[in-house]
């Protein structure tokens, strides 16, 4: 598009008996089709006007001036100074009136008489590439300042007698980053998500994730997501985008790795390594170490199937398992080290919003007994069901790297 519209830089000089220094100002772009009455709407919201029952008019180095119609012949016929003559504002079309380098002036509220100095740049700018759009009335593209209230009110009560008051000894929860409060908006029903994931239930698993705190879940997410965006596509896709998202600004071990499998997917491309379909939440409770004695487990890569070793090494994983004569089927894990139960303690602590707790968190995991700490911790402060699902989805995600060590791709 071609550079066809003018652009106006309006300053305010003062108003209400005050004069204003640095003047605030913003710079507008104004079309060919656009009027007077356009350009004062536009600077009156830029300007932070929120009554606008007030008179607006524009006077131009001529004398010229223009109003709304109503208001236009009063001013006209006023008994002081040069007879001028009064357009209709709504009528008179801005770029055929000012040329570039004109000034004119623009006055609202001929009571406090908030006066503007306005000059048209000798450039003319093009809509689409200082604003991204084609706006149908005039617009700001840039500004600078702070806007005084056109009743000189500093807080909503103020009546220009009474004292300003006091401060809140705490940031706004917005300014915080505290507001929704997420501790009000539900966890994620894990045990919805498998029944549903079980049962290839998209819509069920799709309602269960929206509107629910989910960032303490995602790795538990992985396979009914995926599943989702197989029958339910154009539902599901905002979702997936979301959790490769967070899964990125999280970074916990096996975000990348479930992150960049639900990207191939929306890429409808093949995800790397070997496609083996494996339980993650049983290779999980393995690494984890589901029975005491367990050194670690074996991933059998002919079904995916995970066997605890103390099953093996007690007999009790029934008789197609021959580690000795079909090594090449088997592949052996060690079990997740105990420092690494440790780091979810305090990575969980660390998500905490309010700095009081966070600080009295890091303080119950220093030294011996920090996990009888912990664990009184969480149950005094009703913490419980959150830090089972934080703890479960980073067992999750240590599985999840435990395969991409040994080149399986499974979401």
């Amino acid at each position: 598009m071609a550079k066809t519209w003018l652009s106006i830089n309006v300053e305010l000089l003062g108003g209400g008996g005050t004069e204003l220094w640095p003047r605030p100002g913003r710079t507008f772009a104004v079309g060919p089709s656009h009027t007077f009455e356009d350009l004062a709407e536009a600077i009156n919201v830029a300007f932070a006007r929120w009554d606008h029952s007030h008179l607006s008019v524009f006077t131009l180095s001529d004398g010229r001036m223009l109003t709304d119609g109503f208001n236009g012949p009063e001013l006209g016929n006023t008994a002081f100074g040069p007879i001028q003559e009064v357009l209709d504002f709504a009528r008179v079309k801005v770029a055929r009136t000012v040329k570039a380098g004109d000034e004119f002036k623009f006055t609202f509220d001929l009571g406090d008489d908030w006066t503007h100095h306005c000059t048209v740049d000798r450039t003319k700018v093009d809509p689409l590439e200082v604003l991204g759009i084609k706006p149908a009335k005039p617009l700001a593209y840039w500004g600078w300042g702070s806007m005084p209230d056109q009743y000189g009110r500093r807080w909503a009560d103020d009546d220009g007698s009474a004292a300003p008051p006091h401060e809140p000894p705490e940031p706004h929860p917005m300014v915080r980053g505290d507001w929704p409060n997420t501790v009000e908006i539900p966890l994620v029903d894990d045990a919805v998500v498998r029944a549903a994931t079980a049962s290839k239930d998209a819509d069920r698993l799709l309602s269960a994730i929206s509107g629910s705190t989910i960032d303490e879940a995602l790795q538990q997410l992985g396979a009914g997501v995926s599943m989702a965006l197989e029958q339910r596509q154009e539902r599901a896709e905002p979702i997936a985008l979301s959790m490769v998202n967070r899964l990125t600004f999280r970074a916990f071990p096996g975000d990348s790795e479930l992150a960049e499998a639900l990207l191939a997917m929306l890429r409808r491309e093949p995800s790397p390594g070997l496609d083996l379909d494996i339980d993650v939440e049983m290779l999980s409770a393995v690494h984890e170490g589901m029975i005491d004695e367990s050194t670690g487990g074996y991933i059998d890569l002919e079904t995916g199937d995970v066997v605890d070793a103390a099953a093996v090494e007690y007999g009790d994983s029934g008789d197609d398992i021959d580690l000795e004569n079909d090594p090449d089927r088997w592949l052996g894990f060690a079990r997740s080290e105990t420092r690494e139960a440790w780091e979810d303690m305090s990575a969980f602590i660390d998500r905490l919003r309010e700095p009081a707790l966070r600080e009295r968190g890091q303080n119950v995991i220093e030294g011996k007994g920090a996990f009888r700490r912990f664990k009184s911790f969480v149950d005094d402060h009703d913490l419980l069901d959150r830090w089972r699902l934080f703890s479960e989805d980073r067992k999750f995600g240590r599985a999840r790297v435990l395969l991409a060590q040994i080149d399986i791709s499974v979401i």
